[in-house]
């Protein structure tokens, strides 16, 4: 007998999962605006990120067009991500290092960055009921790696 839709998980590990590795893939490579939205909910988006509280996608872009003016050589290493799933949505719990660099105008040189952050997301089912959507991300922690300049 074949299985319902409604029996199967709306949400699973693997798709979240997924989720986060091409979230990071995409930030690495500075991908266009419009694609990162597709990772993003439509109305209720809350993003903290230690530049500060960005809300929807107005704010996503506002967010996201300073940072990729700012850091390159980016390389985001997911090391664990744990899920919470209740059906269409889940608490999600990421670990991810970060290493880049940076520069700041009149500065001759740029500067390495390293830190270890843990953050919390809360994913959402998209209209397919399958995809997952960041509703809302926040940035917990930022522990810089041995000469790391500071953000």
């Amino acid at each position: 007998m074949p299985e319902s839709v409604s029996a199967r998980p709306l949400l699973t590990e693997r798709a979240v999962r997924t989720l986060v590795e091409q979230w990071y893939a995409a930030l690495d490579r500075h991908g266009d605006p419009e694609e990162m939205k597709r990772f993003l909910v439509d109305d209720g988006l809350e993003l903290r990120f230690p530049e500060g509280v960005f809300r929807g996608h107005a704010g996503f872009a506002d967010w996201y067009e300073a940072v990729i003016h700012r850091f390159f050589d980016e390389e985001h290493t997911v090391l664990r991500v744990r899920a919470a799933i209740d059906g269409g949505a889940a608490e999600v719990r990421v670990n991810v290092n970060w290493q880049a660099r940076a520069w700041r105008a009149p500065a001759a040189d740029s500067h390495w960055l390293g830190f270890d952050a843990d953050q919390t997301w809360t994913v959402v089912a998209g209209e397919d009921g399958r995809t997952p959507l960041i509703r809302t991300y926040t940035c917990n922690a930022l522990e810089p790696m041995p000469g790391s300049a500071a953000l």
